[in-house]
């Protein structure tokens, strides 16, 4: 087989295969919560980005709100300033009141946070924008929080991205964020944390200290080595010397 069919099998293998990565990034596009950092805890408070990308080919995506559910029990919400958009936090009364691990008892809870774009900051079909949140405390009793999010178009059409995805299951058209939450560490857990950290704080300045003790050494014997070789050098002069004044003494004589 001549090298120009290889050359042009592999240009056509390397095509197909992009355009199935292409096909796949299409295809999964929707909205997500992420987590840049430590996972949050049970009973702790969160920082939460929230990635929309807008997918319709000729509108925009002007609004975005994601639902809290009431029985969370979210006491607060910060929302991070967006160029172009304004925030807007609803709260709603709880039928019950609901006591956090603190004691704190909250009466009224965080039920949605709607983010709305100005005119000229709506997103085209190639653009997305992350939403970032902190808020808390966290329900102790739920092993991840789920965020029921609404995308509104210019057009007027809304995409709800509220499906749940079932264990083990296949993802549904349309999921629902979600944020898995880690366990609430114990106190004997903590220390460990702190005591893990410390070592490597300390193997970092043995380290550290070793480096150096080793750039002195290595200095020292540089500097032995070149005193020898002048002490060397030295001593051959010396004995040139006498030798050449044993000579002359000689020859005098």
């Amino acid at each position: 087989m001549s090298q120009h069919v290889f050359k042009r099998a592999g240009f056509l293998a390397a095509t197909i295969g992009v355009a199935g990565l292409l096909g796949t990034g299409v295809a999964s596009a929707h909205v997500t919560a992420n987590v840049y950092g430590a996972q949050p805890t049970k009973g702790g408070y969160a920082a939460i980005v929230f990635r929309v990308p807008s997918e319709e080919p000729t509108t925009m995506t002007t609004k975005v709100a994601v639902d809290f559910k009431a029985d969370y029990g979210i006491g607060s919400v910060r929302t991070k300033p967006v160029p172009g958009w304004t925030a807007q936090v609803t709260k709603s009364k709880l039928p019950t009141p609901i006591t956090k691990d603190n004691g704190t008892q909250i009466t009224e809870a965080v039920t949605a946070v709607t983010w709305t774009a100005a005119a000229g900051s709506e997103l085209k079909s190639t653009d997305y924008q992350e939403f970032e949140v902190s808020f808390g405390p966290l329900p102790s009793n739920v092993d991840e929080v789920e965020f029921p999010a609404h995308q509104t178009y210019s057009d007027g059409k809304v995409v709800d991205w509220n499906q749940a995805t079932p264990a083990g299951g296949e993802e549904p058209e349309h999921p629902a964020p979600v944020v898995k939450l880690a366990a609430k560490a114990a106190e004997g857990d903590e220390h460990a944390g702190m005591t893990a950290g410390t070592a490597a704080t300390t193997g970092e300045h043995t380290e550290a200290a070793a480096a150096t003790s080793d750039n002195t050494a290595r200095w020292l014997g540089g500097a032995g080595l070149l005193v020898g070789a002048i002490g060397v050098g030295v001593g051959a002069g010396a004995t040139i010397r006498a030798r050449k004044a044993t000579a002359k003494s000689g020859g005098a004589s």
